[in-house]
């Protein structure tokens, strides 16, 4: 067994390091994530407008509520209460979720009070949710990376939340992929990540195949600030990909360019997910490097280090913002690729590379029990049964053991991750990183990103529904000329070179999925959301061998906190609208031949832009049979950027 690292210095954290997130919410069950230093117990009082509070102690909620202990400082808790009457839609429902260590004879209780003062809304006495009986209205967003230089959308969210009435808030938050870059971390984020872990206490990981042979080592002697990506591992089977130069860096497995200073250990992992969630595990000199780290960096690195120190400082003071917003909205949460590593399982190459080198391995399954523990967890906790969480305990309690290496092996065939939820109308959140269509042609090529098996399950899925709200990370319809770009570079050998993974990268998928728009059976309304692509847009898809139907939304808001390079976006932007015309030739060349794409604009347009980049968070409106009734950007200055949807106003692409 490895033996618990030694926190470096006493401990001044909070009780409860992270939370309370509201997850999984119906008027019958009711869902919490929290993360707390000690193991605690649980006490809570529900207590909808106008109505009796009902109150659960301890012992009623201990045998709905499991905790997970990832280190001696550190322990995950999620409550999932089934409710014997409905809670009341459409009311302003409190909780008072109270905590206290279960070592404290008698219990000494805290409520938000003393550990999240500032977790409250103005106005009210305790925080809570409303349950809303349609899906009417929701917030969106993914791709949020603390260093960007723009602000944070959830930032926005919750100044949504300050000006509204309750009876008008978004019925749920969907994260829609990259809560967290994992393969693109500033140095002074990963300090502040060292910090934290070296308090928690984590069991010292043993790390297979690295030159660094232990966690405790790349956390406290040998950080490797800036250069990580001299530890990841380069196989013969890599070195393809190694002679693949992009922005002057050569790739090695892990083929993204900014991997500088990846996440290896699962402690990192961990550590990242408690820092970007809640403003607890922050101390004021959590960025601070000690002189022998200093004396490791260049003096570029150095330079660069002060400079995404300022924009980590003003990530972490939005924080206590974030976490009210968390604590306010059932929460919906997929993963994408930076939620692991950048082109993660993209083409079979990668896999096949990747899978076949126990240090990389080794990362992705780190990745994966983390997303596990933070989001999927919440997503649909039935899912994850008694003994895998038990298997997961046992894995952090001897890092880098047999038990890890077991518990990564079956999360990498672990095909649940995929979720639905039962709003009106439904939400079905798609798995396109782990179920992928691997090219039969060349391992090379872009893998599809859902397989025959899994479309034919989301086909079933969707019988009997009138609409439904489909979140695919990656959209479904995507811009045509990036598209055709990304193929070029398919075509040459080169996909990992430009990201080319879209849906219409692969024919098996791409067939597969137009088909099932085509079934005589689909819903009349589909409402797609994605991320990924670090510009927002909207499109409305029509078929054009069906007269009637289905009407098809392509709605994309990204980034929570990235954007893409300006000047570049708007000249795609405009050879887009140049070159794929209503009348242009090159329409017929492209695999939605049989599709009508209307664009809609941004009413913020100067120049007929239809790509919005803006930093902020998506808002949808439904109308009662669901489809779109209003689209929007919002901002953390408090201004919407709204998507003109009017037929009249818009032009046929």
């Amino acid at each position: 067994m490895t033996r618990a690292a030694e926190p470096s210095e006493p401990s001044t954290l909070p009780l409860v390091l992270a939370g309370p997130m509201l997850r999984a919410l119906t008027p019958t069950t009711v869902t919490f994530w929290i993360a707390t230093r000690e193991p605690v117990q649980l006490q809570l009082t529900l207590t909808p407008t106008g109505q009796q509070p009902l109150s659960f102690d301890a012992a009623a909620l201990s045998q709905h509520c499991r905790s997970i202990r990832c280190a001696e400082k550190l322990h995950l808790q999620l409550l999932q209460l089934p409710l014997t009457a409905a809670l009341p839609q459409a009311v302003w429902i409190s909780y008072d979720l109270q905590v206290a260590p279960r070592t404290s004879e008698p219990a000494k209780w805290q409520g938000w009070q003393q550990w999240a003062p500032d977790l409250v809304y103005a106005g009210r006495d305790n925080p809570g949710f409303i349950i809303q009986p349609k899906l009417q209205r929701l917030l969106h967003g993914s791709c949020r990376k603390p260093h960007a230089d723009c602000e944070d959308g959830l930032l926005a969210a919750d100044l949504l939340l300050q000006q509204q009435e309750v009876t008008e808030w978004p019925a749920l938050l969907l994260l829609s992929g990259d809560q967290i870059y994992a393969d693109d971390v500033a140095a002074p984020m990963l300090q502040a990540i060292h910090q934290l872990i070296n308090q928690l206490g984590f069991h010292n990981e043993n790390l297979p195949c690295s030159r660094v042979s232990d966690a405790d080592t790349l956390h406290q002697q040998t950080p490797h600030y800036y250069q990580r990506h001299t530890l990841l591992p380069k196989t013969k089977a890599s070195e393809a990909m190694l002679s693949q130069v992009f922005r002057g860096v050569k790739k090695p497995v892990f083929t993204t360019d900014t991997a500088r200073n990846h996440l290896i250990s699962a402690a990192e992992m961990l550590g990242m997910y408690l820092l970007v969630w809640s403003p607890a595990g922050w101390q004021p000199d959590s960025m601070a490097l000690s002189s022998t780290l200093k004396s490791q960096l260049s003096q570029d690195e150095l330079e660069r280090y002060q400079q995404q120190q300022l924009l980590i400082e003003t990530f972490a003071a939005g924080l206590a913002k974030v976490r009210r917003v968390l604590a306010h909205l059932p929460t919906a949460m997929i993963f994408d690729d930076h939620d692991v590593s950048d082109d993660w399982n993209l083409t079979a190459e990668w896999e096949k590379t990747a899978y076949e080198h126990d240090f990389s391995r080794r990362i992705i399954g780190n990745a994966l029990l983390s997303y596990l523990l933070c989001q999927g967890w919440g997503n649909k906790p039935a899912d994850f049964a008694s003994a895998l969480l038990d298997r997961v305990e046992q894995a952090l309690a001897h890092s880098g053991g047999p038990e890890h290496e077991a518990l990564i092996s079956e999360l990498l065939q672990f095909q649940q991750w995929h979720y639905q939820w039962p709003t009106e109308p439904p939400l079905l959140v798609l798995d396109t990183r782990t179920r992928r269509w691997r090219s039969e042609v060349n391992i090379n090529r872009p893998s599809g990103l859902l397989d025959w098996e899994a479309i034919t399950e989301l086909q079933q899925n969707l019988l009997g529904h009138d609409a439904v709200v489909l979140v695919a990370p990656a959209p479904i319809f995507g811009v045509k000329l990036i598209e055709n770009i990304q193929k070029i570079f398919t075509f040459f050998g080169r996909p990992l070179l430009v990201d080319a993974e879209n849906w219409m990268a692969h024919r098996g998928t791409a067939h597969a999925m137009l088909n099932l728009f085509r079934h005589p059976k689909t819903p009349k309304h589909f409402v797609i959301l994605s991320g990924d692509v670090h510009y927002s847009f909207v499109y409305e898809v029509h078929l054009r061998s069906k007269a009637a139907g289905p009407d098809i939304w392509q709605i994309t808001s990204s980034g929570l906190k990235n954007q893409f390079p300006g000047r570049l976006l708007d000249i795609l932007d405009r050879l887009n609208r140049w070159l794929y015309a209503p009348r242009s030739p090159l329409n017929w060349l492209t695999k939605r031949r049989r599709m009508r794409i209307v664009p809609h604009k941004p009413d913020n347009a100067q120049r007929g832009e239809r790509l919005l980049n803006q930093a902020g968070i998506g808002l949808v409106d439904l109308h009662e049979d669901g489809s779109p009734k209003r689209i929007a950007q919002l901002t953390c200055a408090g201004k919407a950027i709204d998507f003109i949807i009017k037929k009249e106003e818009a032009r046929w692409e």
